[in-house]
C-alpha cells in the first residue's frame, strides 16, 4: 500500500503502530458508548462487539477497507420505543426482544448484499431514493428530541456546558480535538458535575476491575423457553424500517472512506461484501444484547488526520476495545455519568440526525415542485410523527404494534415504486451519495 500517499503501518514500527491504534479507539471511543449510556444497553457488551464485529467486517471485505465499527445512533429511538412496550411488563427484559428485531435489521443488509450482486447497485438503489431516506432519517431525529429535553432538565447548566464543549471543539477545534467533540462534550461536563459533588461513584468503588462482559439475561438465547410472541413481532416491525436508512447511511459511509484513501472499495472489494460485513457484524452483537454496528466516520476522520490507511491499524483498534470490554469498573464509570451530560450531548445528537435527513434531500437535489415527492414526503412524515405522538404512540393490530416509523417508512417505499417520476440514479452524485453520516 504506497499509491496515492498511501503509508503502510507496518513501517512505521510496532510502538507506532498500537499508538495509531490506540488513537482509533479514543476516537469512536465517546460515540460508541454514549449509545449505551442514553439506551440503557450494557457498555462492556457494546465494546465487546464493536471490536469483534469490526474484525468480522474486516475478514468478509478480504481485509481491504480500513473501517471500524461502532455503535449506530439511528437505531436509538427503535430501541426507546421497544422498552415503552413493556412498560406494563417490568418481570420481562426488552433488551433481548430488541436484540431479535436488530438482528433481523441485520439481515436486511445481507439480503441487500445479495440484490446488489445479482442487479447492480443501481437498480437496486432506485427503491431507496433520497425522498424516501431523507424524511426517514429526519423523523428519527425529530422522535427522539423530547427525551433529549427530559434529561436536560436534571440540572440544565450542566446540559448547557456539554453542548457547548461539542459546538466549540467541532466549530474552532483543530486536529483530534475536531474529530472527537462529542467525547470532550461528555469528559467536560462530566468532571465539573463531578467537581461539584453532583455525581455518586460509590458503585465504582464497588465494581471488579475484569468480569464477562455478556450477561446471558440480555441474549437472545435468553428467550427460548418464555417468549411473549406479540411484543417479539412488534419489536421486530419497529426495528426494520431503521435499517433503510442506516444501510443508506453505510453506503454513504463506504463512499467517504473510498473518497479520503484513494480507492474505490464500493468495486473491491464490492459493495455487496461491506454490506453484508456491517449486517452479519450488527447481527452478531444484537444476538448478545449490544447495539447495532455501522461503519465510523469518526475513524475516517482520523485516516484524513494521519494519511494511514493500512486497515492492520484499525484491526489493531478493534482488539484494544475487546480488551476494554473486560473491565466492569470502567463500565460503572459510564453508568455514573450524570443524566444532564446524556442530555446536553443528545439534544444534538438528534438533531444532528434531523438535520443530516434534510442534508440528503438537500444534496440529492430532490425537486419538490413535483407533486409525487411532495406527497411522498408528506406521507412519511405525518404517518411517522403523528402516530409516533399519538396517544398510543403507535398502530396497535392485536398484539402487534406498528411504530409511526415503520407504517411511514413503508408507505413511502410503496408510494416511491408505484408512483410515476422516479427518476432517482445512485451514483449520479457523489456528494449526496455521502450526505447521509449520522456521527457529529
Amino acid at each position: 500500500m504506497s499509491d496515492n500517499g498511501i503509508r503502510d503501518a507496518r513501517s512505521l514500527g510496532i510502538p507506532k503502530m498500537l499508538l495509531l491504534g490506540f488513537q482509533h479507539m479514543f476516537a469512536m471511543f465517546g460515540a460508541t458508548v454514549l449509545v449505551p449510556v442514553l439506551t440503557g444497553l450494557p457498555v462492556s457488551t457494546t465494546l465487546l462487539f464493536a471490536g469483534l464485529g469490526t474484525l468480522l467486517f474486516h475478514f468478509l471485505t478480504k481485509g481491504k477497507v480500513p473501517a471500524f465499527l461502532g455503535s449506530s445512533f439511528a437505531f436509538i429511538g427503535g430501541y426507546a420505543s421497544v422498552a415503552a412496550l413493556f412498560n406494563d411488563a417490568e418481570a420481562l427484559n426488552w433488551i433481548p426482544y430488541a436484540g431479535v428485531g436488530v438482528a433481523c435489521a441485520g439481515i436486511l443488509y445481507a439480503v441487500l448484499s445479495a440484490l446488489v450482486s445479482a442487479f447492480g447497485a443501481n437498480r437496486v438503489m432506485r427503491f431507496f431514493p433520497p425522498i424516501v431516506t431523507g424524511p426517514v432519517i429526519i423523523c428519527i431525529g425529530l422522535c427522539l428530541a423530547s427525551s433529549a429535553i427530559n434529561n436536560c432538565e436534571a440540572n440544565w447548566w450542566i446540559a448547557l456546558l456539554a453542548i457547548a464543549i461539542v459546538i466549540v471543539a467541532n466549530i474552532w477545534g483543530k486536529g483530534m480535538i475536531k474529530i472527537i467533540p462529542i467525547l470532550l462534550g461528555v469528559v467536560g461536563s462530566y468532571l465539573i458535575a463531578a467537581i461539584c459533588g453532583q455525581v455518586d461513584f460509590s458503585k465504582v468503588a464497588e465494581a471488579q476491575w475484569l468480569g464477562l462482559p455478556i450477561s446471558r439475561g440480555n441474549t437472545v438465547f435468553s428467550l427460548f423457553g418464555h417468549c411473549d410472541g406479540g411484543r417479539l413481532v412488534s419489536a421486530i416491525l419497529i426495528m426494520l424500517p431503521i435499517s433503510l436508512a442506516t444501510m443508506i447511511e453505510h453506503i454513504g459511509d463506504i463512499c467517504a472512506i473510498s473518497s479520503t484513501v484513494g480507492e474505490n472499495f464500493v468495486a473491491d472489494p464490492g459493495l455487496n461484501r461491506t454490506l453484508l460485513g456491517d449486517g452479519m457484524a450488527t447481527s452478531l452483537a444484537a444476538l448478545f444484547g449490544a447495539p447495532a454496528n455501522t461503519t465510523y466516520g469518526e475513524n475516517t476522520g482520523v485516516l484524513a488526520l494521519t494519511k494511514v490507511y493500512d486497515p492492520k491499524v484499525i484491526r489493531i483498534a478493534a482488539v484494544l476495545a475487546i480488551v476494554f470490554a473486560f473491565c466492569p469498573k470502567f463500565e460503572a464509570l459510564i453508568a455514573a455519568m450524570p443524566t444532564a451530560t446524556i442530555g446536553g450531548v443528545s439534544l444534538i445528537l438528534y438533531g444532528m440526525i434531523s438535520a443530516v435527513g434534510v442534508r440528503n434531500v438537500v444534496e440529492n437535489q430532490v425537486d419538490f415542485t413535483k407533486n409525487r415527492n411532495v406527497i411522498i414526503a408528506a406521507l412519511i412524515m405525518g404517518l411517522s410523527l403523528g402516530i409516533n405522538f399519538s396517544s398510543t404512540g403507535a398502530i396497535v393490530l392485536g398484539p402487534v404494534s406498528l411504530s409511526g416509523l415503520a407504517v411511514g417508512a413503508l408507505v413511502g417505499i410503496i408510494l416511491n415504486a408505484v408512483l410515476p417520476g422516479n427518476d432517482y440514479q445512485f451514483g449520479s452524485n457523489a456528494q449526496g451519495d455521502k450526505s447521509v453520516n449520522f456521527k457529529v
